[in-house]
């Protein structure tokens, strides 16, 4: 028996599938970056005026100033930014110095370039400060298949640690 296909659907194109993957909540990302917080305050929005300096006009990233039971922690941040064509939503922990703690990948929708997630990849941003690079095939190594998600985090990632820089280095110590 021979198959043949309807004149013209030959011609439909195929579609992009994107698999939505949450990793972690906030919650838990919190916690894994500062387990032994007392609490985290949720920051006001950043200035629209800082956050179209830092190129993320309508987008402020989620801030809390973290704090432990006798002194401040340090920062903790949730941002987002597009891998190839969806959002990638990802934290970032400072300690009070302004140094990365951890980065973690909590949404991930991309059906490639997953790997961003994996330790490997995640580790190089550790130590970093806003006086780093933080620049793709710079200081911060690509994982080939996920070009995008790997440039537009490593940007993301550089972007809040000049929002800390700019904004949070002096700011009042949690109570």
């Amino acid at each position: 028996m021979l198959w043949t296909l309807p004149a013209g659907l030959a011609a439909v194109p195929a579609f992009h599938v994107a698999h939505a993957t949450q990793y972690m909540s906030v919650d838990e990302a919190q916690k894994a970056a500062f387990a032994d917080a007392a609490g985290f305050d949720p920051m006001p929005a950043l200035d629209p005026g800082i956050a179209s300096a830092l190129a993320v006009p309508g987008w402020s990233p989620g801030i809390w100033r973290v704090r432990g039971k006798d002194r401040p922690l340090g920062w903790f941040f949730v941002d987002r930014v597009i891998g190839k064509s969806e959002l990638i939503t990802y934290a970032v922990a400072l300690d009070e110095s302004g140094a990365i703690r951890s980065v973690e990948i909590l949404d991930y929708r991309e059906s490639h370039g997953g790997e961003i997630r994996l330790p490997f990849w995640r580790k190089q941003f550790v130590g970093k400060t806003a006086s780093d690079a933080v620049q793709l095939d710079h200081d911060i190594k690509n994982v080939s298949g996920a070009t995008l998600s790997s440039r537009h985090v490593t940007e993301g990632v550089h972007r809040l640690l000049q929002v800390y820089e700019r904004t949070l280095k002096n700011a009042s110590p949690a109570e």
